[in-house]
């Protein structure tokens, strides 16, 4: 989704106003068709949305201190999360966004600068937690150049907006789920159906045998009926020994 579709949203809402900019949000948020593209609208729907954002990206945080970028704005949001994940030390706001939902950075150059975030220039920074569980922390990041730019109104527009990401982001899976779901179940059911004629037996004997195949060569089901198929429509090939 282009930046110019959410031209159609007021700049940093206020009052009543805010209810109705949601509403339009959670709209174009529910209307992605994967969770990667909930995220990248999200990401620059922060921008438009949180007063003094700049700059926004989502980021993964795994046990372990791993960090991958999920989405982002620009380049600059990138570089500032690729030198955190690179550091030896990760920012403390990482740690805190465990157990708290929001931390806010003031100004990074408080204290003298020489981390990531002051040497790009960027003086704000906004986290807001999205998803946590006890494995991996998914969180938006909005930014600004200028020092203590996100106030408490910022905050409170902040969690309200990634309340509305986090349904669209749980629908989003749910329906990437169930579809891949729909085409594994097509999937296995041809390569069953293959089995049946190859094997000569009936459904519930192909289906075993695809089963005990998948666990004695330690191949997902979905992967192996998948080498079935191709193998069927190819040039050949057995997939499924009789053992």
């Amino acid at each position: 989704m282009a930046a110019s579709e959410f031209t159609d949203l007021p700049r940093f809402p206020v009052g009543f106003e805010l209810a109705e900019v949601l509403t339009a949000a959670a709209r174009q948020l529910h209307e992605t068709g994967t969770p990667d593209d909930t995220l990248t609208t999200a990401a620059a729907l922060a921008v438009r949305l949180l007063p003094g954002a700049e700059h926004a990206g989502i980021s993964e945080i795994q046990r372990g201190r791993r960090l991958r970028t999920l989405a982002w704005t620009d380049e600059v949001v990138r570089f500032a999360t690729e030198h955190r994940a690179g550091a030896r030390e990760p920012h403390p706001d990482w740690d805190h966004l465990w157990t708290t939902p929001v931390v806010r950075i003031d100004d990074s150059e408080a204290d003298g600068g020489g981390n990531a975030l002051a040497d790009l220039g960027l003086r704000s920074a906004l986290s807001l937690r999205l998803r946590a569980d006890r494995r991996r922390l998914t969180v938006l990041t909005a930014y600004a150049r200028k020092p203590r730019a996100f106030d408490d109104d910022a905050t409170r527009v902040g969690r309200l907006f990634t309340a509305h990401v986090s349904l669209a982001l749980d629908s989003a899976t749910v329906r990437e789920q169930l579809t891949e779901a729909m085409r594994t179940r097509d999937l296995i059911g041809q390569a069953t159906g293959i089995l049946m004629e190859r094997l000569n037996i009936d459904a519930a004997g192909a289906f075993e045998s695809l089963v005990k195949a998948s666990q004695r060569e330690n191949v997902k089901l979905r992967d192996l009926a998948r080498r079935i198929v191709d193998a069927n429509t190819g040039a050949g090939g057995r997939g499924v020994s009789e053992r």
